[in-house]
């Protein structure tokens, strides 16, 4: 709890409070904040989590503060008075920049509220996030086909460009966006117990169990079109591992005797095929692809999130698969993070490191996807699970 209480949540505290109102958008590599960066609806609903949650096990009332500024930010500016759901990007003055509805991005909303009203039982953010599920059930819900769709235009009518990001294909249904909207829904249903919303959850795990994982490998797949065929090549280690205690999450939270015994058998095959991307000194890869030509490309950079994850993931084997050797496991991959990502001279973590061990200074400290939740995360989960 050390590295939540004196580098990561200090370093937005002290560095990305913006006077304007709410969180500054960016602080590049080298740690120089961009003051007029857009402000990303993915970054402020992970910073009211972030706050939210660290509230709710601390008390600290410093928490509170600044989850109750994300909060307010979020109602002021984020959300869209018209149309409902909320916006992708805001200039940093506050004003709509980027209007499409991105479903990924309302769902880390929900995610955000429901655990501010853990945190405080606000009643009105809970009737903003009831609000936005129900935007997310209306019009991103194939209740033919089973999922959700990857995003709409502001008035929710059908977007041509879905992607979430310009890595990501251009798919209609993607295991990321899932992955973000049965996490929200769990955290929801815990403060709002609502039958449909029950079923929604019960019918996302379907999709993961019974469609994305992969029979053979049990790897989850990626890319999908509207009827489930799948487009990729693609393994995500750092996906599967966080997707295997997500599940056990809900799995546990939604009570079901017969869906846990279900949701154990898949999640440890889960976490056991994202495994196979855990390095000797304690590192995780995030993903390979095969290429149409037939090489494989991996990605060698050793990201943040993932390692963040690989330790959740390993104390959730120790935890509730009775996997002895994990626990270790999960400390060493601790040592790897303090050793190689903790910066311990201006706060936070680093994006990722190099192949060649360098620190990767070209992408963010803070910004549209970096964000104090994978991190702030670990350390709440490991500390709630382990205390």
């Amino acid at each position: 709890m050390a590295d939540l209480t004196d580098n990561i949540l200090p370093y937005w505290l002290d560095k990305m409070q913006d006077p304007r109102g709410g969180f500054y958008g960016r602080r590049d590599g080298e740690d120089n904040l961009v003051e007029d960066a857009p402000k990303g609806a993915i970054l402020n609903g992970r910073l009211l989590w972030s706050f939210s949650a660290a509230y709710r096990v601390t008390g600290r009332d410093e928490y509170r503060v600044a989850a109750e500024r994300a909060y307010r930010y979020i109602t002021d500016y984020f959300v869209d008075k018209e149309y409902g759901g909320v916006y992708w990007s805001l200039n940093a003055d506050g004003t709509p920049l980027d209007t499409k509805k991105q479903f990924y991005a309302i769902g880390f909303m929900i995610y955000g509220l429901s655990e501010y009203v853990r945190a405080t039982g606000d009643e009105h953010a809970l009737e903003l996030a009831i609000s936005l599920y129900r935007d997310i059930e209306r019009h991103s819900r194939d209740l033919d086909r089973a999922g959700y769709i990857e995003a709409a235009q502001r008035d929710w009518s059908p977007i041509a460009d879905m992607r979430l990001s310009e890595k990501d294909a251009n798919a209609a249904k993607t295991m990321n966006t899932h992955l973000h909207i049965i996490e929200p829904y769990t955290n929801l249903y815990r403060v709002w117990p609502d039958e449909g919303l029950r079923n929604a959850i019960v019918d996302l795990m379907h999709v993961f169990l019974d469609i994305m994982e992969d029979p053979d490998t049990h790897h989850l797949g990626l890319f999908y079109t509207e009827d489930w065929e799948r487009t990729d090549h693609e393994i995500s280690y750092g996906h599967d591992i966080e997707a295997s205690w997500l599940l056990m999450e809900t799995a546990q939270v939604l009570g079901d005797p017969d869906l846990l015994a279900k949701t154990l058998a898949h999640t440890r095959a889960i976490a056991n095929a994202a495994l196979e991307g855990r390095r000797d000194e304690g590192s995780m890869i995030y993903e390979r692809e095969v290429e149409a030509n037939g090489n494989v490309r991996i990605d060698t950079d050793l990201h943040w999130w993932v390692q963040a994850e690989d330790v959740i993931g390993l104390v959730y084997l120790y935890k509730f698969h009775g996997v002895e050797e994990a626990l270790p496991k999960a400390f060493h991959s601790w040592e790897y993070i303090k050793e190689n990502l903790i910066d311990r001279e201006e706060g936070e973590w680093h994006w990722s490191r190099k192949a060649c061990g360098s620190i990767n200074r070209a992408d963010d400290k803070a910004g549209f996807w970096k964000c104090p939740y994978h991190n702030s995360r670990m350390c709440l989960e490991v500390f709630e699970l382990l205390k």
